[in-house]
């Protein structure tokens, strides 16, 4: 069982990634590994007990990291049987896109379209931003937001954060954040991305010229170096009355 466990917590352990609660560390990891792979659709989650003494936390805290999941439906609880993982690629509204090498995880750019920058600067990261990215509490966020416009007409809200590191001056960037990032040292080389459903609430209604509670197609994705660190977390939000966005992934031959 416990070489079960070291395949899903990596051999440092979690309690170095990023600040934050535990629990949410843990469910970002187990997270990872349910869209990454390394636990599959009905495959059983090992015994809270043992991932605990494992990974050296409370067995709360491996319940409540366990319930979150189990609430976004990547995990699912059998009365008598355990745990197991209820997401898969037939789920409807939960879409996983998975590669090894990242060409162009960016909406494409058709003609006649163009970009709007809403916020281009440096902040104070979220705790998700902290924890996704690997940040310290006192470290700086560069964060992004713009509109996709196509014939002048709103199509997509796009947020993505990185870290101040890597983009210290984020008024300098005048194109898609992933596109700035291409051949430099923190060139991304693979990504998990997830499309779920959801209801467009205020002000991203309004952005997008749509009203309150529309449907809408929530987009996010994580970015990753050949090291394995996540360097890009974005999160777009898309009109579900459009066409959609086409977001084009390569897969080495390896």
């Amino acid at each position: 069982m416990s070489h079960l466990i070291a395949n899903l917590l990596p051999p440092e352990g979690f309690h170095s990634r990023g600040a934050g609660p535990l629990y949410l560390r843990l469910r970002r990891l187990l997270e990872e590994a349910i869209l990454s792979g390394k636990l599959n659709h009905r495959d059983a989650l090992c015994p809270e007990r043992d991932l605990a003494s494992y990974a050296g936390v409370s067995r709360v805290t491996v319940r409540k990291a366990v319930e979150r999941l189990v609430t976004e439906g990547l995990l699912v609880r059998r009365r008598g049987s355990g745990t197991f993982v209820g997401w898969s690629l037939s789920n409807v509204g939960d879409l996983l896109c998975r590669s090894t090498q990242l060409v162009d995880a960016s909406p494409s750019l058709r003609p006649y379209s163009r970009v709007q920058w809403l916020e281009r600067g440096l902040f104070q990261p979220t705790a998700e931003e902290i924890m996704t990215l690997s940040l310290s509490t006192h470290s700086r966020v560069a964060r992004f937001t713009c509109l996709h416009l196509l014939n002048d007409q709103p199509i997509a809200l796009e947020r993505s954060s990185v870290s101040a590191e890597v983009i210290p001056d984020p008024s300098r960037v005048n194109t898609l954040v992933h596109d700035s990032l291409r051949g430099t040292d923190a060139t991304p080389v693979r990504a998990i991305q997830r499309l779920t459903v959801s209801s467009v609430k205020d002000p991203e209604a309004q952005w997008l010229g749509l009203a309150t509670g529309a449907i809408g197609f929530s987009v996010e994705r994580v970015s990753y170096l050949a090291s394995g660190r996540a360097i890009e977390l974005t999160r777009s939000l898309l009109r579900g009355d459009g066409d959609g966005l086409v977001s084009e992934f390569q897969y080495s031959e390896s």
